[in-house]
Parts: C-alpha cells; sequence; structure tokens
C-alpha cells in the first residue's frame, strides 16, 4: 500500500511539474505576442557567435579591431556591433551554426536554451540523491518554472547567450558518478575553452582531492587551446600570448550597469576604471580563498552541490566581467534551496524556514519585475526587465566607441541606486556570506541529513524517496 501511495505521489509530482512548466512556457509566447518587436529576442550576441564563424570560414583576422558583427535592422531598431571577445576554440566551434540560416539559428537558440535549463535542475537534483525518474523530472520542471521568470534566464534567451548551455554541461560533467568515468572533469575543463571562468572548477576538484577529474579538466581546456592553435594559429598566439585574454574591458565599460561583478562595483563606487584595480584585486584574492575553502569544507561534510554552487559564485564575483545573464547559476540554487527545506522540513522547521526564505530572496532579487512598465528601458532595446536596470545607464554604443569617461552614469549613482544597480553583487555576496557560515557550523566529515546523499552515490541503485511536495 506504502508503496503504491508513493508512486501516487510521484506521479502528482511530475504531472504538477509538467504542467506549471507548459504554463510557464505559454505565458511567454503570449508575452512575446502582446509586447513590441524585439522585446523578447534580440540575438546580439547570437549574431557574434555566427560571425565569430564566419570569420573562421572566411580565414579572416580574428580579433581585428574592426571585424565586428555589423549593424542590422530589425522593425526599425538597429543592433549593436560587437565584437568577437571569446577564445579561439569557441571561434572554431561557433563555425558550425554558421552555416545555419539566421532566422532559424534564432528558433534553435531558444529551444536549445529552454532545454539547456531543464537538463541543468535534472543534473542538480540528480547531484542531489534524487533517482526516482517521475521525482527527478517532476522536481526540475517545477524549478524551471519558477526560476524562468528571472531576468538572467530571460535575458539569455533575449540574446541568444550559451549560459545556460555552459551550466547545464558543468553540472553534469561534474555531478556523474566518478566510477568507471575516467573522463569526468573534461568536460568542464571544455567549458573554460569558450569562457574562462569554469577554470575557477580546477583549483575546487584539487581541494577536493579530485585530482583525477582536476587532470580532466586541465586536459579538456588544453585540448581546446591546442583545437584553437590548429584552425587558428596566428589569432591563438594574439590570444594567448600578447594578453588579449586578459583584458576584460575589450567587451566594454567594466562599470556599466549590465557588469554584476566585485569588479564592476568597486569600480562604480571608485570613479574610474584605473582607481579601481587595486581594490579589485585585493577583494577578489579574499574572495577566491574564502570560497574555495567553504566549498572545500561543504564537499567534505557531505553537500557536494552546495559546494558547486559556492565556487560557481565565487568566479562570478571574481571574473571582471559577469554580466547580468551571466547569473543563471541563481537557478540550480534556487533548487538546492527547496531541496533542503523538504528535507528539513519534518525535523528541523527553522532550517527549512531558513531555506525557503534563501529561495524566495533568490527569486525576488533575480526576477524579471517589468521595469520598463515602471519606467522607459534605457539604452537596451524596447523592454529591460530586472531590478538592476532601474537606475540609468550609459548606452552601450557610447561606451564602446570611447574609453573610461567621468561622464558615465554610472559613476554618479546615489541613494537606492547604489543598491538596485549592485543588486546581483550585493545579492551574490549575501548568498556567498550564508554558504561560508554553513560551511564553518557544519563538521567536516560529518554525515549529509537524512535523504541527502553526494554525488559520488549515483551509481546506486537506491531509489529516492523525496516528497511529492
Amino acid at each position: 500500500m506504502n508503496a503504491v501511495l508513493a508512486r501516487a505521489r510521484e506521479t502528482r509530482l511530475l504531472t504538477a511539474g509538467a504542467l506549471a512548466f507548459g504554463v510557464v512556457l505559454a505565458l511567454y509566447a503570449a508575452y512575446a505576442l502582446i509586447r513590441p518587436y524585439l522585446s523578447t529576442m534580440d540575438p546580439v550576441d547570437l549574431q557574434v557567435y555566427v560571425d565569430g564563424g564566419l570569420i573562421v570560414r572566411h580565414v579572416r583576422p580574428l580579433y581585428d579591431p574592426h571585424a565586428t558583427a555589423p549593424l542590422y535592422d530589425w522593425g526599425g531598431y538597429s543592433s549593436l556591433a560587437l565584437k568577437f571577445t571569446y577564445t579561439p576554440f569557441a571561434a572554431v566551434s561557433f563555425a558550425l551554426i554558421s552555416f545555419i540560416p539566421f532566422w532559424f539559428a534564432k528558433g534553435l537558440a531558444m529551444g536549445v536554451n529552454v532545454i539547456a535549463l531543464v537538463a541543468a535542475l535534472w543534473f542538480t537534483f540528480g547531484g542531489l540523491g534524487y533517482r526516482d525518474t517521475r521525482v527527478r523530472a517532476g522536481a526540475a520542471l517545477l524549478t524551471a518554472a519558477a526560476v524562468f521568470w528571472t531576468e538572467p534566464v530571460l535575458r539569455t534567451l533575449y540574446l541568444g547567450q550559451v549560459n545556460l548551455v555552459l551550466m547545464a554541461l558543468i553540472i553534469w560533467d561534474l555531478c556523474q558518478p566518478s566510477e568507471g568515468r575516467w573522463w569526468k572533469g573534461a568536460a568542464t575543463g571544455v567549458a573554460a575553452g569558450i569562457k574562462l571562468v569554469p577554470l575557477i572548477f580546477i583549483p575546487y576538484l584539487l581541494l577536493t582531492r579530485r585530482f583525477r577529474e582536476a587532470v580532466a579538466a586541465c586536459a579538456g581546456f588544453l585540448a581546446t587551446v591546442l583545437v584553437g592553435f590548429v584552425f587558428l594559429p596566428s589569432d591563438s598566439a594574439k590570444w594567448w600570448f600578447h594578453g588579449l585574454f586578459l583584458q576584460g574591458g575589450r567587451t566594454g565599460f567594466t562599470g556599466w550597469g549590465g557588469n554584476q561583478s566585485l569588479r564592476a562595483i568597486v569600480t562604480r563606487l571608485s570613479g574610474s576604471i584605473a582607481a579601481a584595480d587595486h581594490a579589485w584585486l585585493a577583494a577578489a584574492a579574499i574572495t577566491v580563498i574564502l570560497g574555495l575553502a567553504g566549498a572545500m569544507l561543504l564537499d567534505r561534510a557531505g553537500h557536494p552541490m552546495p559546494a558547486l554552487l559556492l565556487t560557481a559564485l565565487t568566479g562570478l564575483l571574481v571574473s571582471p566581467i559577469s554580466w547580468d545573464h551571466h547569473w543563471v547559476w541563481i537557478a540550480p540554487g534556487v533548487a538546492v534551496a527547496a531541496h533542503y527545506a523538504a528535507r528539513f522540513w519534518s525535523t528541523a522547521r527553522a532550517r527549512a524556514a531558513g531555506c525557503i526564505a534563501a529561495a524566495a530572496g533568490i527569486l525576488a532579487v533575480y526576477a524579471a519585475w517589468p521595469t520598463s512598465f515602471i519606467q522607459r528601458a534605457q539604452h537596451l532595446g524596447d523592454d529591460s526587465l530586472g531590478l538592476i536596470w532601474l537606475p540609468p545607464n550609459t548606452s552601450p554604443r557610447q561606451f564602446m566607441l570611447r574609453g573610461d569617461q567621468p561622464s558615465y552614469v554610472e559613476y554618479h549613482w546615489h541613494g537606492l541606486q547604489l543598491i538596485t544597480g549592485n543588486l546581483y553583487v550585493l545579492g551574490g555576496l549575501a548568498a556567498f556570506a550564508g554558504l561560508l557560515v554553513i560551511a564553518l557550523l557544519t563538521k567536516s566529515g560529518g554525515a549529509a541529513p537524512s535523504g541527502i546523499r553526494s554525488a559520488e552515490s549515483a551509481s546506486e541503485p537506491a531509489r529516492d524517496s523525496a516528497p511529492a511536495g
């Protein structure tokens, strides 16, 4: 009888998840129809990927300052011309999509990103120990429905970005069982070969004594460098040997409101990029040390997913450029908070309430609030969702045409603008501090709470007994 009731609960969870996510997608489609043109997709970043591939195919200098994505006009709106600033390996990879008609690539990018969101959450719940397919799928779909209307997720869809795909790849790679998978970790290195920030996971793997995975990650990354030199030797030499990979400012004004990193907030407070350098380096060094130490303690205490999230959060904070759409890691963050809330509900209501408050706080801070209904979106197309866009921000066209200028409006934020304009960094720092406190309070090597199993136990046939709610 208990088995029958359990299966019924699992089926209800899966049904609820499928319905919730279906409703969210339907609402998104309706929103796209009622809002003006380009409100749900202006794929300038996808255009950069395609153009990077075209540059490779046409054997043009990849990092030529004049080789930019061209201006194109949709419905009277001229999109921004952007330089290709990714790695040579990324350009080689993007050569594949340059064969696809752009109108089809737009729809493909949208579909792939939606699938990647659900996949990332599926892998997250796998890392949390969920084995029953219906429970795991229902939990993933419910969480996807909850986080879909967050600004980082919608901006990734809007721009045609690859953040969700890379996040799903990393979580899959590091949460799969180790047994029989000598190549575990390599996919994380490949992800770092496209965007460098995932390199933060290599010292995490070393500190948690997963040396084989760290070696595989290094090998995967070095393989991407080698591929770049094979297909683009001159551009690869320029990128790696002439320090282009260190020039974060090539992507735009470091202090722009869309950049939500420690360097960005220090730059905005300092009033110039040069004046912020020393303070940012000190803050970044302290953050890396504390973040990786906390992740190590969490992992050793039997909490691998919170450890993984703390590592990713450390990377977001210390990276010179963490655009708003890079913060898609909030999605697995909500999943982990909800999971622990469910686990603690019957034994420790205070802890469960804290986890619920954490999940609600993430959704509130990073939600896609319709700020364009509050005030006209500035320089970002017709629609701008998210509280970070409430303060005035510099036009990307302005800061990409000239260097650092004291007239940039981010230097003149005051009062509440300093809160809302830096909200993702402040929210990230709050989560960072909370995870550090948990890491310090958790005894190293202690047993995980009842029902929580590490990713290393994924190969066990045990069936997860997650509550249907």
